[in-house]
């Protein structure tokens, strides 16, 4: 039995489940709490906030009586499994999807359908449904997978309960990709302060080594990307998911539509990044998925770096692209969309040219859809406002101005 003023919960790990029960979540399982009065009855919990703490107490009933089912200690593959954090995923998953027929259709009957698939993954019977092809030409032409709602599901289940918790420890801190609290801003914060850092101490006589890989999605070899999963993971069930999510396609490659595509390629390059930054020593080095570089003043250092990650990503059955060079520090690097240089003691970061180019040729057109009405204000609005949160990281104050002058005209139905 438990004392009058229930238990203590960690902040952030408690969900109300329902008016009568509350079910405290943790990292190592479930807790399920039922309070019941001298007549057999339930009676219900209120939530009280303290000092940043979350506590579940009594707020009805003068029994002083509770009973406490004990502690259950989940494995990796239940945490993927458990009804609860299926239906989370089952939210995440459908998050501006609401109006596509696959997701609509899942939703009439979404309950049945999560504890339907919550059977298949149990008994293991559970198999990816295919994939629907499209192409994107922006930044670059690029073939998309898209796979079934209910994969979503599985892989935002696997991704956030387990996949990406587990590998946070594992990855290092400048692996800026795909991460919680992480991407291209953190990417470029880290960019200037390696930067700036190197130039304090060296001055300008310093290299920067800029690597990218060959078609880096598309050349991943599954087995070894499998091996490199049961390395990480001991639970077979999870083993058992992963590759059969890894195997959903024939040969090389994972799909880009993939949410777990993207965690399996930090993880295909993470053992680089820990050779890199600990046996060859780089200090100042960042990877943002297959584009990275390294920052030193040894040139002849950077040509054996080049030389050693050369060979290391061969035995990962992949290859850096022609684009990968030596430069001198004073050229600055092109990386993330932005150009970044050292000027006058000071870290400056331009929009790329080619990017700078693209967007206004892009941004005049839509906005002279809208005036055909072909678009909707309001969907201009959300992506040509995105588009200069992203361009105001850099130094781009006056882009920005000209831009919004130029697209002010064209809205206005001036000639431009």
């Amino acid at each position: 039995m438990l004392g009058e003023k229930g238990i203590k919960i960690d902040k952030a790990q408690a969900v109300r489940c329902s008016f009568f029960c509350v079910r405290a979540v943790n990292n190592n399982g479930i807790l399920n709490y039922n309070n019941y009065n001298n007549d057999g009855g339930v009676r219900p919990f209120r939530w009280k906030a303290r000092k940043s703490k979350q506590y579940a107490e009594i707020s009805a009933s003068p029994s002083k009586e509770r009973i406490a089912l004990p502690l259950k200690i989940m494995t990796d593959f239940e945490k993927v499994t458990s009804f609860e954090n299926l239906y989370f995923a089952y939210r995440r998953a459908k998050r501006g999807q609401g109006y596509k027929t696959s997701s609509a259709k899942f939703e009439t009957m979404a309950l049945d359908g999560i504890n339907c698939l919550k059977v298949l993954l149990e008994n293991r019977e559970y198999r990816i449904k295919g994939y629907f092809e499209f192409k994107v030409y922006e930044p670059k032409e690029r073939v998309i997978k898209a796979g079934a709602f209910v994969d979503k599901i599985v892989q935002h289940s696997l991704c956030d309960n387990v996949l990406l918790p587990k590998l946070a420890s594992v990855f290092i801190r400048n692996n800026f990709a795909g991460q919680i609290g992480k991407g291209t801003l953190f990417g470029l914060e880290t960019l200037k302060k390696d930067m700036f850092d190197a130039y304090t101490i060296h001055g300008m006589n310093i290299y920067i080594l800029k690597a990218d890989v060959t078609k880096f999605f598309y050349n991943i070899d599954h087995e070894i990307l499998k091996k490199l999963v049961a390395e990480q993971f001991t639970d077979d069930g999870i083993r058992w998911l992963c590759n059969l999510i890894i195997d959903s396609t024939e040969g090389k490659g994972l799909p880009l539509g993939n949410q777990t595509s993207q965690v399996f390629a930090l993880l295909y390059l993470n053992g680089l990044d820990h050779y890199i930054t600990e046996t060859l020593g780089i200090q100042y080095y960042g990877r943002y998925m297959d584009d990275f570089y390294l920052i030193h003043q040894d040139k002849e250092h950077l040509k054996y770096c080049l030389k050693k990650i050369t060979e290391y990503v061969e035995d990962l059955q992949i290859s850096l692209n022609g684009k990968t060079q030596i430069i001198p520090f004073k050229n600055g690097i092109k990386f993330l969309g932005f150009h970044t240089y050292i000027r006058d003691g000071k870290v400056v970061c331009k929009i790329r040219n080619e990017n700078k180019r693209n967007a206004v040729r892009k941004y005049k057109k839509m906005a002279k859809l809208v005036v055909e009405g072909k678009l909707s204000r309001e969907k201009f609005i959300e992506c040509y406002t995105s588009w200069k949160a992203h361009a105001s990281h850099g130094d781009c104050d006056g882009l920005i101005y000209n831009l919004d002058e130029q697209i002010e005209k064209i809205l206005r139905g001036e000639n431009e």
